[in-house]
C-alpha cells in the first residue's frame, strides 16, 4: 500500500494512492490537484540519519576511502520537500548533484537488535534525494552539515510504501536528469544492507517509530543546474520528481 501525505483546500491530509488518484475514505483526490508533502512530518521526526559512501562505486568516481564501518550523519528534517517540489539553488555553487536513495521508515522502537531481525523494526520505505554540494564538504566539516542542509535539499516520497512489500536488499534505483537516465543502481550493491545499518545504529541508540535512515546512493552523480527536472526512482515505490530554482 502506498501512504501518500498531501495539503488541499488549505488542510493537510493523508491518504493512499491507488490507481492514479488518492484516496480518503470516500473522497477520492486527482494527484495534479494537490501538493504531495513529505510523506513523514518533519516537525515530527525525531531522527533522520543518512549514510555516506554507502556504495564502494560511488566512493570510487569521488576518490575517497572508506572505513569498514558505516559513516553516519543528521539528515535534517528542515530539509525534507515533497514529491514535484522546488530545489533552490544558491547562487555561485560550483558542483550541486542528486542522490538518489531508499530510505527506510522506522515503524517500531527498536535497541540493540541484530541484523536478523532488524527489518522487523521498519514500518516503510521511501524514495529520498539527497541533494548535495560537494563545494562544502571538505575535510574539517565532516559530516557535511552545509553540503546537505539546505532548505529543500531533502526532497523524499512520493509516498511510502508498506515495507512487507519491498525487499530492500535487491532493488533498482535510477535518477534521470531532463529524461536523461544518468544514475543507475542496486541495493545489492551496498556496502551496509538496511538490516545491518538498523543493528549498527541501534546498538548506540534507540530507534523510534517515524526515524528515517537515508541508506545512500550508487556512483552515477552529475552536476544538476536551474531548470532542470530531476527524477528518482526506486524500484516499487516510484518515481520521485523535483525541479531546479534558481535562489
Amino acid at each position: 500500500m502506498k501512504h501518500v501525505r498531501f495539503a488541499y483546500n488549505g488542510g493537510i491530509h493523508q491518504g493512499v494512492y491507488e490507481n492514479n488518484m488518492i484516496l480518503k475514505g470516500t473522497q477520492e483526490f486527482n494527484p495534479d490537484d494537490v501538493m504531495f508533502l513529505p510523506p513523514v512530518d518533519p516537525q515530527g521526526v525525531g531522527k533522520a540519519i543518512g549514510v555516506a559512501l554507502a556504495y564502494a562505486d560511488h566512493a570510487k568516481e569521488l576518490k575517497l576511502e572508506i572505513p569498514e564501518y558505516p559513516i553516519l550523519f543528521h539528515k535534517m528534517p528542515h530539509t525534507m520537500i515533497g514529491h514535484k517540489s522546488n530545489i533552490i539553488v544558491p547562487a555561485g555553487i560550483e558542483y550541486m548533484h542528486y542522490e538518489c536513495e531508499l530510505v527506510a521508515v522506522i515503524g517500531r522502537s527498536c535497541r540493540k537488535v541484530k541484523a536478523a531481525d532488524a527489518l522487523d523494526y521498519v514500518g516503510y520505505y521511501m524514495v529520498g534525494n539527497e541533494i548535495t554540494v560537494r563545494d562544502f564538504v571538505v575535510n574539517y566539516y565532516r559530516p557535511p552539515l552545509k553540503a546537505k542542509g539546505f532548505d529543500t535539499w531533502g526532497p523524499c516520497g512520493p509516498w511510502m510504501v508498506d515495507a512487507k512489500d519491498i525487499d530492500p536488499t535487491n532493488v533498482s534505483l535510477k535518477t534521470w536528469v531532463n529524461g536523461e537516465l544518468r544514475q543507475e543502481g542496486n541495493t545489492k550493491n551496498i556496502r551496509h544492507s538496511i538490516a545491518e545499518l538498523i543493528e549498527y545504529m541501534s546498538g548506540f541508540m534507540t530507534l523510534n517509530p517515524g526515524d528515517m535512515i537515508w541508506s545512500g546512493t550508487p556512483e552515477g552523480v552529475s552536476h544538476i543546474y536551474p531548470g532542470d527536472t530531476v527524477i528518482c526512482e526506486v524500484a516499487g515505490i516510484g518515481k520521485l520528481e523535483n525541479y531546479l530554482i534558481a535562489e
